[in-house]
């Protein structure tokens, strides 16, 4: 059987591309990363993702697969072995939403809070924490996925590393332990699971990357999203 080839377009801050690499490793599957340049993206990049023309992008033997959650699937399907998805079809289904939830309730208010200053921030800020305190009760113990990882903490395990790097630049807690007990414990465990731990990107260095990034957006009045 001829070996399969796999490529994942990524950036090396964003956190959609890095829950698509924790992906790969827990499966085991070996991998080529090509680090793109958000701002002169390349013509592969654009040829394998036309729709949206963003990163991530994994490409397995030729075959095109865009946006991050969709990708997971898409590796949990394929490579049998090491399953992300419980069996159980309500617990997937349960995995599925509170991933979703995280991306169109979470992160939106967590980006803004980030991005914003004055009363639009304090409105991101309030935001934030009632959506975050509501994702705190899809934790089914340690985990979303019990007492061990599963396909949710995987989706939604970025949210700690970006969430206590922005309540560092902006100086306000998003998350803490008076308020949210089991979400600011949760925060502590995913990162310190040794196969997510390994491939998060370099603290410093994103924390800079974020500062910068925040800095040259407020100057330019810009407004941004990041990539799926």
């Amino acid at each position: 059987m001829a070996k399969d080839e796999v490529k994942l377009f990524g950036y090396w801050a964003s956190p959609f591309a890095v829950r698509v690499e924790w992906a790969l490793k827990i499966k085991g599957v070996e991998y080529e990363y090509i680090n793109e340049d958000l701002m002169n993206k390349s013509p592969m990049l654009l040829q394998y993702n036309p729709v949206h023309k963003k990163i991530p992008v994994l490409v397995h033997n030729g075959k095109p697969v865009a946006e991050s959650l969709v990708i997971m699937e898409y590796i949990d399907e394929t490579w049998k072995q090491n399953p992300i998805f419980p069996e159980d079809p309500y617990e997937k289904a349960q995995a599925r939403f509170w991933a979703k939830f995280a991306d169109e309730k979470c992160q939106p208010p967590i980006f803004n809070t980030f991005l914003k200053q004055g009363e639009e921030q304090e409105k991101a800020v309030k935001e934030a924490r009632e959506n975050l305190k509501t994702l705190e009760m899809g934790l089914k113990g340690k985990f979303f996925g019990g007492e061990k990882i599963g396909f949710a903490d995987v989706a939604i395990g970025w949210i700690p590393f970006w969430t206590r790097m922005t309540e560092e630049i902006i100086g306000v807690k998003l998350v803490d332990e008076e308020h949210m007990t089991l979400l600011n414990a949760w925060f502590e465990d995913v990162l310190n699971v040794e196969i997510l731990k390994e491939r998060l990107p370099p603290r410093d260095k994103t924390l800079a990357h974020c500062k910068i990034f925040r800095e040259s957006l407020l100057s330019a009045g810009a407004s941004a999203s990041p990539s799926t």
